[in-house]
């Protein structure tokens, strides 16, 4: 039987409304973005000016709010907004239908972030091995080097902090925002989608882990954020629930920020790539052994949470449409 949302569209049909939805944020943030550009420049600036310039200008204390605010509103219009519309148009106002429902524990949070932490352990190795091995093509590697200045240059410009106050709002701007607007994108969209129209969720689960290790722009990370993206795709599918995904995302984000903070009160240089743990490789192996274990026991505590989303999601359907279960019996 095919598969259709809701509202009756096909999985190519969602597809192709998610991706209207998507180019339509993508416009709409790059002329905000813009704009806000104009405000770190004098009035009469040009625009080749603020093109040649910007990252200079970015990195100026006085442009710091613009800065975050572009960042929000960035990626708020790109993956929060084109999510909502989404579920809007193929499946209704129900916010179950993005991964939020009621159905979760203390215990599962606190294992999720037990489980995104052991998944940095795993995939701090792979960043060795991922320049090793393109240290190996020049003209790729010198791509890598400069997508890692770049990289490191925003998280700086974003994350000027110089006192409690910054910290506090750079938690909000560089770690909890992205967490949920990234989560409910490629977890509570995507992956939903994927899982539901191709009946192969390790399939969905790979597909809209590469799409978000790329879209962070890092050829030496891609694979640890390959790593950390099927980690977080097989949490949302065991556990069915968006707050899970949400807040573990949050919390790994927000160690990252914490770690970023004291280093600059230290006062020492600091490079953003020493935030990320700094592991021998059969560490990261023990740690993937312990992972396997922490997700066969949130698989165990989590069973009774699915059954009861798989449950509302069954009454859902058959409200929206009466005749489901009788065709469905006529299918059989």
């Amino acid at each position: 039987m095919q598969y259709k949302t809701l509202k009756g569209f096909t999985g190519w049909g969602a597809l192709g409304i998610l991706m209207v939805f998507i180019g339509g944020g993508f416009i709409l943030a790059g002329v905000i973005q813009l704009l806000i550009a104009f405000q770190m420049f004098p009035p009469g600036a040009g625009m080749e000016e603020i093109l040649t310039k910007l990252p200079e200008a970015m990195k100026r204390p006085e442009n710091l709010v613009w800065v975050q605010i572009s960042q929000v509103m960035g990626t708020l219009l790109l993956f929060f907004v084109p999510s909502v519309l989404y579920s809007l148009v193929v499946n209704g106002k129900n916010k179950f239908w993005l991964g939020f429902n009621k159905y979760v524990s203390l215990k599962q949070i606190f294992i999720g972030f037990c489980i995104i932490f052991l998944a940095n352990i795993v995939a701090g190795p792979l960043a060795d091995f991922s320049k090793y091995i393109v240290g190996f093509f020049p003209d790729l590697n010198a791509k890598a080097i400069h997508l890692e200045k770049l990289y490191n240059e925003q998280l700086m410009a974003m994350s000027n902090l110089k006192g409690w106050g910054q910290y506090i709002l750079a938690i909000f701007v560089i770690a909890f925002f992205p967490a949920v607007f990234e989560e409910v994108f490629f977890r509570g969209v995507a992956q939903n989608l994927l899982v539901k129209w191709t009946r192969m969720p390790i399939l969905a689960i790979i597909i809209t882990s590469v799409v978000f290790s790329f879209i962070h722009a890092s050829i030496y990370l891609f694979l640890s954020r390959l790593v950390l993206g099927l980690v977080l795709g097989f949490l949302y599918y065991e556990s069915r629930n968006i707050w899970v995904n949400i807040i573990a995302h949050f919390l790994n984000n927000a160690i990252a920020v914490t770690t970023l903070f004291f280093l600059v009160r230290s006062g020492k240089p600091v490079d953003p790539a020493s935030i990320d743990p700094q592991m021998p490789w059969w560490i990261g192996i023990a740690a993937l052994f312990a992972l396997i274990g922490l997700f066969i026991y949130f698989r165990k505590i989590s069973r009774d949470k699915v059954e009861r989303i798989n449950a509302k999601e069954k009454i859902l359907l058959v409200t929206a449409d009466p005749f489901a279960g009788f065709a469905g019996e006529i299918n059989n």
